[in-house]
């Protein structure tokens, strides 16, 4: 027999189905709503705080340095000692102060004065960038030149050249011609550079002392030098003193007892 459920009863289930359809509802919109918050909440954009405003200095233009008391002597002595400095090619790119980031400032006035205590009149110029080396080294020919014609005597004129500088000295003492005047070479035979004498048969007159640091990557000895011109130019006395400092081409920096005494014996050994 088949038993029917009276409406009443009916109505009371479809309420409780409605009821729990919308708990399940309201339920899920609230677990939504608190889902978007989270989610909001994850994925917000943090504007980054403005970064601080750097405040960039502009750098003063250091004031020239006066090397007028380097000049060449508008009168000249002949019973002084004359000392040309040949400076880096670093001067010549950067002015004065020069400084590099591996050797630190190039201290070319120091160097100027420490030559001058020794009792030298110190002649030395700040090259132009890119300065023709052959060109300039005729200049210093014809400068060494007045001295000798003024009766300053070969022995009593040095020329002290680092790096670019001691290229130039080499094209001097080839230019001059001179057995007596002394020359410092430092930091200056690198074997290409050597050939590229060799090639253009420069060689060596005078009395010539080759200077550099045993570290130094950029230069080395000028023994092959001194033989080629030994053989086809006037080279009078010749010798060679490698550096134990560590500094490599750096060495040429810094007003050193290291190369400065060596270089004031050499050209003072034969003086009258």
């Amino acid at each position: 027999m088949v038993h029917f459920i009276p409406m009443k009863q009916y109505k009371h289930i479809f309420y409780l189905i409605g009821f729990l359809i919308l708990l399940i509802v309201v339920g899920y919109l609230l677990a939504q709503s608190s889902w978007n918050v989270v989610m909001d909440t994850l994925t917000a954009t943090v504007t980054p705080s403005p970064a601080p405003t750097r405040i960039t200095e502009t750098p003063q233009a250091s004031a020239p340095i006066d090397l007028t008391e380097y000049e060449f002597p508008n009168s000249i002595d002949p019973a002084k000692q004359y000392l040309f400095y040949l400076h880096g090619k670093i001067i010549e790119d950067q002015g004065i102060p020069a400084i590099s980031p591996e050797f630190g400032e190039y201290e070319y006035v120091a160097i100027l004065e420490k030559l001058r205590e020794h009792g030298f009149v110190v002649i030395s110029e700040q090259r132009v960038r890119n300065t023709d080396g052959e060109k300039y080294a005729r200049k210093i020919t014809a400068q060494i030149t007045n001295l000798l014609e003024a009766g300053v005597p070969g022995q009593n004129i040095t020329v002290v050249g680092a790096s670019k500088g001691a290229g130039i000295a080499i094209y001097v003492s080839h230019f001059l011609g001179n057995e007596d005047v002394n020359f410092v070479i430092m930091a200056i035979c690198h074997p290409d550079e050597v050939e590229h004498l060799k090639q253009n048969r420069i060689f060596l007159y005078g009395n010539v002392l080759s200077m550099y640091d045993f570290a130094d990557d950029s230069a080395g000895s000028c023994e092959e030098l001194f033989s080629l011109s030994a053989d086809n130019g006037g080279l009078s006395r010749h010798k060679e003193i490698v550096l134990i400092v560590g500094t490599g081409h750096g060495v040429l920096y810094k007003p050193l007892d290291e190369w400065i005494l060596p270089a004031v014996d050499w050209a003072t050994e034969n003086t009258d």
